[in-house]
């Protein structure tokens, strides 16, 4: 099971329509996937102060059920890695009854604050950094 956070959808964040607006689907995956890391034993934070940090280089979002005020989600995050400087993050927002509300795919990298070039093995820089990887990649 991927790791898996619960957000409440607040009045404030509707649009027009009374739907969940979309940016802020945005939000609750970058929630998740924060909450994720400190789970797993390291933050933003921590990764920032060795000098490294995470940058969003793409993200694709499929809308598949409409969200209103008042319910409650569960916000999934799996990371994927693969060769190169890159990993994807798959995450799902799905209604407390399992209905798939949202889709969204990242594409993440880490960053050599200093020398602004994304870093290699993105994996092995998080593992080194004391990420346990265990409950979060496929």
């Amino acid at each position: 099971m991927p790791f898996s956070t619960r957000i409440a959808v607040r009045s404030y964040e509707l649009d027009a329509l009374g739907h969940l607006n979309q940016a802020v689907y945005h939000s609750y995956a970058e929630v998740a996937r924060v909450e994720a890391f400190i789970a797993a034993g390291v933050s933003w934070d921590d990764l920032v102060a060795t000098g490294v940090g995470p940058v969003m280089l793409a993200s694709q979002i499929n809308f598949r059920r409409e969200l209103r005020g008042g319910e409650k989600v569960d916000v999934t995050c799996e990371l994927k890695f693969g060769d190169g400087k890159t990993f994807v993050v798959d995450q799902r927002i799905l209604k407390v009854d399992g209905t798939l509300s949202a889709e969204i795919s990242s594409v993440i990298g880490l960053m050599d604050l200093s020398a602004r070039k994304l870093l290699e093995d993105p994996r092995a820089v998080l593992e080194k950094a004391g990420l346990d990887l265990s409950g979060l990649s496929a």
